[in-house]
């Protein structure tokens, strides 16, 4: 028995109406499947139930349904779409009514203007697909929606005949690309505005650096390899071990999560700046990602913030630089750093007595192994520096490990989980030290705090960028010295020395595909992400941070020399009154000298009068082919025949966007062998 073929049979087979109907639905499909994330349940089953139902419908060319149950469903849904989102004004709802609206509009194609309400909505829908990702990808998959509504388009104006959708897509990606010029104008030249309804969410990052730190959240980010933050340098880069970008700075305990400290003293008594920098400064562009804090994780130190268009940036006493608001746009900068630098006080001020409080009744035997070591006469009187290298001797001797996975600490007992860690088991990841090497620093009596943010790059430069990821989110600690202030220790660089030196974070154990591509090849991964990044930073710098600013630059390299909004209108007017008039001249040109059938039709006519036929510029080849039986007769048979072929050709069911060519020499070569006869034809059957 023969195995049957379920190959698919192709559009052929099918009626015209049918096959349109049936690519229109495939192209709303795609159109709809990057909103599938952010729509509720219901609507993705609506979409696709209403998609399929039509597409069986123009398979068996059944009737489509009434109005009323048309009505019915849209009840239906407008309802569900309320009882979602308690409202139907807004992002959220709007694109969940647009997605439920398109499909309950294809069961509605009993017009071409009903054709054209599910273009627009198409096109509305590939604009709010931006305000949800702005990404490459989306980019490009957004393209294709573009091409299929716009070939879907060109069918809807060719009623006639059977094209073909290659016919069709062909036109309308030439259409798209004579509009590419346009389109590139308006980008450079339209006004920038702020989003219509925010900003994208793949501008809110899902994780990252954080205003609370416990033990495990900074673990979590070395499962993260997204990009935080892209830098390039002005000639070398730092040494790794100086490369610190300085986040969120974290004071205050409450035995459980570390927090920024709220000074419990006035400001004339709390701990200043007071940066002081020194040695030769690391000029640098960076551009970040956007972030979901005001902190912005700068190059340590850096005297000055970013300059972001329209938000205030200022620096705090613990040397945060801080916006005013999140940053949910990406954002591009240059900046000086000095890696040798000191800052805070160097006499005591009251206020550093809020960076030894610990919280009453935890870790209490860390607490009396603190009070053990201060009890030694050899560390009675020593300062923080002293102290900070016992503990760093400590920790390197002590048995301690470096992993991601140490397992939960105070799970027993919530208050005694630095006790766990600093006692029992000793495992743990950057946040477990610092935490635990800032307590036994506050227990000892010098204050000290935790600092969050990133440390190292990636070693190979891509596309002039160096790349800080997510993985790279460290935290270090900070204690204060007299006659000098606050100093940075890491105690990480004690128990893995790797981390801090040489740009080495722990890394999770890769996943079937990549496992088997590092198995064949152990560069192909880091190669084909390293090109992808590079590519999507192009987009990033090009197109995404394209802001108003980039536009008054634009100008200015244009000439302008105090650029304002008035010249940016007056050349965006200017700019399309010359497109207009190009594109003008072109379409004439087009019409009368390029365009194959008329040049076809000159040489029939031209051919035609040489041998005595009158032959009119609106003569159609039907018409010619009459007036060649008529004056010549059986000798002039061929020619007729072939004239009527060019006819069927050019205005026929099946006709074709270009003539034949090997039918028009055909023709122009019987025309010459008939030259003589026609000359002994009458004038008074040459004039019939």
């Amino acid at each position: 028995m023969k195995a049957r073929s379920f190959a698919w049979p192709g559009w052929a087979h099918l009626p015209r109406d049918s096959r349109d109907t049936l690519f229109l639905l495939v192209v709303i499909g795609w159109t709809v499947l990057p909103h599938l994330s952010h729509l509720p349940t219901w609507c993705t089953v609506l979409t696709g139930v209403v998609l399929l139902w039509r597409a069986r419908l123009a398979l068996v060319g059944a009737a489509l349904p009434g109005r009323w149950v048309l009505l019915g469903v849209l009840v239906i849904a407008t309802g569900l779409t309320f009882w979602s989102f308690r409202s139907l004004l807004g992002k959220e709802p709007g694109v969940t009514m647009a997605v439920a609206l398109m499909a309950l509009k294809t069961l509605e194609l009993r017009a071409r203007r009903d054709a054209f309400v599910v273009f627009f909505l198409g096109f509305f829908l590939i604009l709010t697909q931006f305000l949800y990702s702005q990404s490459l990808l989306v980019a490009a998959a957004m393209l294709v929606s573009i091409w299929g509504l716009l070939t879907a388009l060109v069918l809807a104006h060719m009623p006639a005949g059977s094209p073909s959708l290659r016919q069709a897509a062909a036109l309308s990606g030439k259409t798209a690309l004579l509009g590419a010029p346009l389109m590139a104008l308006l980008f450079l030249l339209f006004p920038r505005v702020g989003p219509l309804w925010g900003v994208p969410q793949d501008g809110l990052s899902s994780t990252g650096l954080s205003n609370v730190m416990s033990m495990g959240t900074v673990a979590a980010l070395a499962h993260d390899d997204s990009i935080a933050l892209r830098i390039r340098f002005e000639g070398a880069p730092p040494a790794p071990q100086d490369v610190y970008f300085r986040g969120p700075v974290l004071g205050h305990f409450d035995g459980r999560d570390w927090t920024p400290l709220k000074p419990t003293f006035p400001p004339p008594l709390t701990p200043r700046a007071d940066l002081r920098v020194e040695g030769a400064p690391v000029r640098y562009e960076m551009t970040l990602e956007p972030l979901r804090l005001a902190v912005i994780p700068m190059l340590e130190a850096s005297p000055s913030g970013p300059v972001v268009e329209g938000v205030r940036v200022a620096q705090h006493d613990d040397l945060e630089w801080v916006a005013e608001r999140p940053l949910y746009e990406r954002i591009r900068f240059t900046g000086i750093a000095y890696p040798r630098f000191t800052h805070g006080p160097q006499q005591p001020v009251i206020g550093l007595q809020d960076y030894i409080d610990l919280p009453p009744g935890h870790n209490p035997r860390t607490l009396a192994w603190a009070a053990a070591l201060r009890r030694d006469a050899r560390y009675a009187q020593a300062n923080g520096t002293t102290l900070a290298q016992v503990l760093l001797s400590h920790i390197r001797t002590g048995g301690y490990g470096y992993t991601l996975t140490p397992g939960l600490y105070g799970e027993q007992d919530p208050r005694s989980a630095i006790d766990e860690f600093w006692l029992d088991r000793r495992l743990g990841f950057c946040e477990h030290y610092a935490a635990a090497f800032v307590v036994v620093m506050r227990a000892l009596g010098v204050p000290a705090r935790v600092v969050t943010g990133y440390q190292g790059l990636d070693p190979t430069p891509v596309d002039g960028y160096r790349i800080v990821r997510q993985s790279y989110a460290h935290a270090w600690a900070e204690y204060w010295q007299a006659d000098v202030g606050w100093v940075r220790a890491d105690p990480t660089s004690a128990v893995a020395p790797d981390r801090v030196l040489r740009s080495r974070p722990l890394v999770t154990p890769p996943g079937l595909m990549a496992g088997a591509l590092n198995g064949v090849n152990p560069q192909l991964l880091a190669g084909l992400r390293d090109g992808w990044e590079a590519l999507n930073n192009r987009w990033n710098q090009w197109v995404l941070s394209y802001s108003r600013g980039s536009q008054l630059d634009l100008l200015q390299r244009l000439g302008f020399s105090a650029p304002g909004w008035e010249d940016l209108a007056l050349l965006l007017v200017g700019a399309f009154s010359l497109l207009a008039l190009a594109g003008a001249a072109w379409a004439w040109w087009e019409r009368h000298h390029t365009d194959p059938w008329v040049r076809q039709l000159d040489r029939l006519r031209a051919a035609l009068r040489r041998l005595g036929i009158g032959a009119a510029d609106h003569d159609a080849p039907r018409t010619l082919a009459k007036r060649v039986r008529t004056q010549l007769s059986e000798a002039g048979e061929p020619l007729a025949v072939m004239l009527d072929r060019i006819d069927v050709q050019r205005y026929g069911r099946e006709c074709t966007s270009r003539p034949d060519g090997r039918l028009t020499r055909e023709f122009l070569a019987l025309a010459r062998r008939l030259k003589p006869m026609a000359a002994d034809v009458s004038p008074t059957a040459r004039n019939q």
